[in-house]
């Protein structure tokens, strides 16, 4: 898990790749460092993985305790509007997954 998370059992991945568009960058910055501020307050939520090439492919994996966390956090507000700008603007397309983790391994140099 990121930033050296272990995770809880049981644990759930939502795993989002997405393509953007090229309008409105600046917003879109803006409200992914907020989405990721308020994801990690949520109750449940155990860290993120994400990156994006230079063509505008992205993947995000965010970790969580449960199912109903992940519920929680769909249903939240300002993820709500954030969602309704990604489908109006930011987002060509994507996909969403859910799954269980059932088991984790890590490896860190040190």
């Amino acid at each position: 898990m990121s930033d050296h998370t272990e995770a809880k059992r049981p644990a759930y991945a939502v795993i989002f790749p997405n393509q953007r568009t090229k309008d409105d960058p600046e917003g879109y910055a803006k409200a992914a460092d907020r989405m990721v501020e308020l994801a990690t307050k949520q109750p449940g939520c155990l860290g993120f993985d994400s990156a994006r090439d230079a063509q505008g492919f992205g993947i995000t994996v965010s970790y969580w305790e449960s199912l109903e966390a992940i519920k929680a956090w769909r249903d939240h507000a300002e993820h709500m509007q954030a969602q309704v700008n990604g489908r109006e603007k930011w987002y060509a397309h994507y996909d969403l997954h859910i799954t269980k983790i059932e088991h984790t391994h890590s490896f860190r140099k040190t």
